[in-house]
């Protein structure tokens, strides 16, 4: 136990930062200027991880966080930081990042740029069916003995078989929560039985909900095994009860894990897909589609990335890790022509109907792993970059991505990453050849220590 020990700053990875005895000390849940006793939960040779037991100050900037859920479920950890304060943080972490791991000196790294919506920017959620609830410390302190009940909600962070039960959630516009709360509802009148993934029983696994800006639903109902007449019956009472579910969906999953890949969706009512509309462009998206979750700022962010490929309609643009072809068919319109490489072939397949919808024939979509897509012969027969546009997952790109990157040497490269840390490594990988001449960092996912950020490397 460590006693009255002041929080001074926040770290990369969204926990608060004290130290104590020349020793670095992270913790969740906390902000610089509240003063806590620290329970050390794990000890390195560097640093220390601890949790919070008592508060014996809290911080001036600390504010009341709007959902009732904060503190125990695993999404928006920062409510109780202000929305400034979050902004300030978040861009300290994108600059902390290149300067340490990528050893830039930045020269054009821009203000970050906020949501326009803090609250209720979220186009999808994931469920979880549980059929016995996550109980809070709080509650367990009690010393009650509570009935089993059934959970729908979020996954309690790093345990896959404990699910808070949600009853309220700031992330997605409504009907969003009421058609949580009516699924739950409806099933336990219903005696339908919820998942317990330890021992692969029970009938409700998972419920995705998506939305568009228009205010168009897709609901889609995961079930691990089918019983037509209770099945049919939870669809048609949402069909009557939610008319804003455009699309809705259900799907047969009776593997081990959650992942739906490789599972078929199935069409119960209304159309098979949503379509959100960008700046003109009109983007189709599936039950597996990936798309950037705060649509509003998503649309900022592409329009960053154009102007940051400064195309004037005469260039070959690369679009790696393409994804739904959004990007592609965005910057389409200045360039001469947009090769998008992507790993998920139901993800190119999105993209090709994207370019189509939208009137779209400069555009050519490749499916394959990019390390071995990119090669010399592929560049031989498709043409060398003038751009390269490239928005890998959190990981970042492969070393063999890089290395291909260096040898073809397009002109510029605008690298889109939801992490600043493996994106710097990256960077600094491609130093010998390209300087940063622009960072603009942007605010995709408020009220969480997320940040994204679009770096323009210019050819050295």
């Amino acid at each position: 136990m460590i006693e009255n020990v002041r929080i001074t700053d926040i770290g990369s990875e969204g926990n608060a930062i004290a130290r104590v005895d020349n020793m670095v000390v992270f913790v969740p849940m906390v902000i610089p200027g509240d003063i806590v006793d620290i329970q050390v939960r794990k000890k390195k040779k560097k640093y220390l991880e601890g949790s919070v037991v008592r508060f014996r100050e809290y911080s001036a900037s600390r504010i009341k966080p709007e959902c009732s859920h904060f503190g125990v479920c695993g999404g928006c950890k920062w409510q109780h930081l202000p929305y400034e304060k979050q902004l300030f943080y978040k861009e300290k972490q994108v600059r902390d990042s290149l300067e340490r791991i990528g050893k830039v000196e930045l020269k054009g790294m821009m203000p970050i740029r906020g949501s326009p919506d803090i609250y209720y920017y979220r186009n999808k959620l994931e469920y979880a069916f549980a059929d016995r609830r996550w109980l809070t410390a709080k509650e367990i302190m009690l010393d009650i003995e509570y009935a089993r009940e059934e959970a729908l909600g979020f996954h309690i962070p790093g345990r896959f078989d404990k699910v808070l039960d949600i009853r309220e959630c700031y992330l997605q516009p409504e009907p969003s929560g009421m058609i949580r709360n009516a699924v739950r509802d409806y099933a336990q009148k219903d005696r339908m039985i919820f998942f317990n993934p330890k021992e692969q029983s029970g009938f409700l696994r998972n419920l995705i909900i998506r939305n568009t800006l228009d205010g168009n639903f897709m609901v889609i109902i995961v079930f691990f095994y089918d019983d037509e007449k209770r099945r049919e019956g939870l669809l048609d009472y949402l069909a009557g009860k939610f008319p804003q579910i455009s699309s809705l969906m259900y799907i047969i999953n009776s593997k081990r894990n959650d992942s739906l890949y490789d599972q078929v969706p199935v069409l119960y009512r209304g159309t098979g897909h949503l379509v959100e509309e960008i700046d003109g462009l009109k983007f189709r998206l599936g039950p597996k589609s990936f798309f950037q979750t705060n649509t509003r700022q998503a649309a900022e962010l592409y329009r960053t990335a154009r102007e940051f490929a400064g195309l004037t309609g005469k260039e070959l643009v690369y679009d790696l890790y393409t994804g739904a072809g959004t990007i592609a068919c965005y910057v389409a319109g200045s360039a001469d022509k947009v090769i998008g490489i992507e790993y998920v072939e139901e993800a190119v397949r999105d993209a090709c109907e994207n370019s189509e919808i939208n009137g779209i024939n400069n555009t050519r979509f490749f499916s394959g792993d990019i390390r071995y897509v990119l090669t010399p012969s592929f560049i031989s027969e498709n043409g060398k970059p003038d751009i390269i546009i490239t928005d890998p997952p959190r990981a970042g790109m492969h070393e063999g991505v890089v290395k291909s990157i260096t040898e073809v040497r397009p002109r510029r490269i605008v690298y889109i990453s939801c992490n600043p840390a493996t994106q710097a490594r990256d960077v600094f990988l491609m130093s010998a050849h390209y300087r940063v001449a622009k960072v603009q960092p942007f605010d995709m996912f408020p009220q969480t220590h997320h940040v994204e950020n679009v770096i323009l490397l210019e050819s050295s």
